[in-house]
C-alpha cells in the first residue's frame, strides 16, 4: 500500500472534497460509510471516498484502488489518500486539482446568484470522470434522483465489473466496454436501470466493437464534440454536455437540467431561445464562455440543495 497527502494550499484556489464528489458530477465514487448521496447539502466533510480507476495513458499502467479523504478546511486542510499506485497524478486529474479556481471563478460574470453559489459551496471543482464509465452514469441519469443513478452505477461494477483486491478489501472497477457489451438486457434491467437498459448494452457494444469512442470528441469543436457524443444511444443534447464537461475537458459545456432552466427562467430569461442549441449558445455567454460550465454546476448544485433562486 501507498500512503500520501496532498496538501490544499499548495493548490491554487480552494478545495472541497465532498462538495466535488457529492455534487451530481460524478456516480463512480462510494463512500466508505454508506452514506453517499444521503444529503442533498453536502460539502465540507471528512469521509473516505473511494473508487476504482482503469489504465489511464500518462497517469497509470494499471488498475488503480483510490481512497482519499480531506481533512481540515478549503484552503489549509490536507487531502489524505491511499492506494495500490502513487495516487497523486490520478487525483490530480480526476479532481481537476490542476485547475486555477480562483482565476476560473473570477473570469465568469459578476453576477449575484452565482455569488450566492460561490460562497455556498467554496473549493468546489469539476471531475474528469473515466469517459467510457462517464457516458454510461449519465445515459442512466434521464428522470433519476442522484442516489438512484449512483446506485446503478455501483450495481453494475458490482455484478459486471472486475474484483480488486486491496488492503484486504475487495473494490469493485467500473465494467469494461466489453464487459458490459455482452451483458443482455434482460440482465441490465435487474439493476433497475429500466428502459435505459438496452441503451446501455447499445452504447457498450458501440465502444466495444469500436464503431465510436466518446473520445473522438476530444479532436473536435465544443458544438461538434457534441453532436459525436449524440451518436450513442441513448444520449442527446444534455447527456453529451455532461459528458464533454465532466469527463473531457469542454469547460465551456453548460447542460440544460431542470435546475439550470429554473435559473434561466428566473435570472436570465432573454437566454431561452426556443431550442437547446441556441439556448445553450446564450447562456453559455451570459455565463462568461469559457469556463461557464464550472459557473452551471455551482448553480445547479446551489438550487439543487435549496438555495436561494
Amino acid at each position: 500500500m501507498e500512503r500520501g497527502a496532498i496538501p490544499l494550499d499548495d493548490l491554487a484556489g480552494e478545495f472541497d472534497l465532498q462538495a466535488t464528489v457529492e455534487s451530481g458530477q460524478s456516480y463512480l465514487w462510494d463512500r466508505a460509510d454508506g452514506g453517499m448521496y444521503e444529503t442533498m447539502v453536502a460539502h465540507g466533510g471528512d469521509h473516505w471516498y473511494e473508487t476504482v480507476v482503469p489504465p489511464m495513458d500518462g497517469l497509470s499502467d494499471e488498475q488503480a484502488v483510490l481512497r482519499v479523504r480531506q481533512v481540515g478546511d478549503a484552503d489549509t486542510g490536507t487531502l489524505e489518500w491511499e492506494s495500490n499506485v502513487d495516487a497523486v497524478p490520478l487525483l490530480t486529474h480526476l479532481l481537476r486539482l490542476d485547475d486555477d479556481l480562483d482565476t476560473i471563478l473570477g473570469s465568469t460574470p459578476d453576477d449575484p446568484l452565482l455569488r450566492r453559489a460561490y460562497d455556498e459551496y467554496r473549493g468546489m471543482r469539476l471531475v474528469r470522470d473515466p469517459p467510457f464509465a462517464c457516458l454510461i452514469s449519465f445515459i442512466c441519469s434521464a428522470q433519476m434522483r442522484v442516489s438512484r443513478i449512483h446506485g446503478m452505477q455501483m450495481a453494475m461494477a458490482r455484478e459486471f465489473g472486475d474484483r480488486v483486491e486491496f488492503d484486504g478489501e475487495t473494490y469493485h472497477a467500473f465494467p469494461t466496454p466489453a464487459q458490459l457489451a455482452e451483458r443482455t438486457e434482460d440482465e441490465l434491467r435487474e439493476l433497475k436501470l429500466g428502459y435505459r437498459a438496452g441503451y446501455v448494452q447499445r452504447s457498450a457494444e458501440m465502444v466495444a466493437t469500436g464503431e465510436a469512442h466518446p473520445d473522438e470528441a476530444l479532436s473536435l469543436d465544443y458544438e461538434d464534440a457534441r453532436d459525436s457524443l449524440t451518436r450513442f444511444v441513448g444520449v442527446g443534447d444534455k447527456v453529451a454536455d455532461c459528458v464533454l464537461l465532466f469527463s473531457l475537458g469542454f469547460l465551456e459545456a453548460v447542460p440544460l437540467d431542470t435546475w439550470i432552466q429554473t435559473a434561466i427562467a428566473d435570472h436570465y430569461p432573454d437566454c431561452e431561445r426556443g431550442n437547446y442549441r441556441e439556448t445553450s449558445r446564450a447562456i453559455r455567454e451570459r455565463f462568461g464562455g469559457d469556463y461557464a460550465g464550472y459557473a452551471q454546476t455551482y448553480v445547479f448544485y446551489y438550487l439543487r440543495a435549496g438555495g436561494e433562486v
